[in-house]
């Protein structure tokens, strides 16, 4: 049931005033949300134009991939309030955050409670998804991305480790599709 109000709530995510909607019928689409993804996990901080402040001191963004149905979805923010939703279907947003408020406190939120899963986190460079059953979490460092790996019903519960990091990337899912909504 919960995989299915996520695939819903995903599937409206077309458009979103500033935000650039994707369509819903090409295999490029689908390619293009992949390396939307890869190229957020492998661009340096300084190259997209973030650096270091008091308040976001080691990670500038996040990215977080968790399964629907047989396809994967990837929510991505960064401390500007940027947010895109990226899946493995056709189907996804690109920066619905600048010009909403309410997503873009939601996408800060979520970096900001990634920061305290920093340590945790190992250095990677594979960006590849998570296999049946997990999340995973990329942590985008001033130094590089940094992976949590979780198994989804642990995520999905109230007492899991990363269930409240899981929860502040489903905010910003959530204020993406209220957003939507009100168009």
């Amino acid at each position: 049931m919960r995989t299915r109000r996520l695939l819903v709530a995903a599937t409206l995510l077309l458009s979103l005033g500033s935000g650039a909607a994707l369509a819903q019928d090409s295999k490029n689409t689908a390619q293009a949300m992949r390396d939307l993804r890869i190229s957020f996990l492998s661009t340096s901080a300084s190259s997209m134009g973030f650096q270091p402040t008091r308040e976001y001191p080691r990670i500038f963004g996040v990215a977080m991939d968790w399964p629907i149905g047989e396809h994967t979805a990837t929510i991505v923010t960064a401390v500007d309030g940027s947010a895109s939703l990226y899946t493995t279907a056709t189907f996804g947003i690109i920066g619905g955050g600048p010009s909403h408020e309410a997503v873009r406190g939601a996408a800060q939120r979520f970096v900001k409670a990634a920061e305290s899963h920093h340590d945790e986190a190992t250095p990677t460079s594979n960006y590849t998804y998570p296999s049946k059953g997990k999340v995973r979490f990329y942590l985008r460092t001033f130094d590089g991305a940094r992976l949590i790996e979780a198994e989804s019903a642990s995520v999905y519960s109230t007492s899991g480790k990363y269930s409240p990091l899981f929860r502040a990337g489903q905010a910003v899912v959530t204020e993406l599709r209220k957003v939507t909504e009100q168009k």
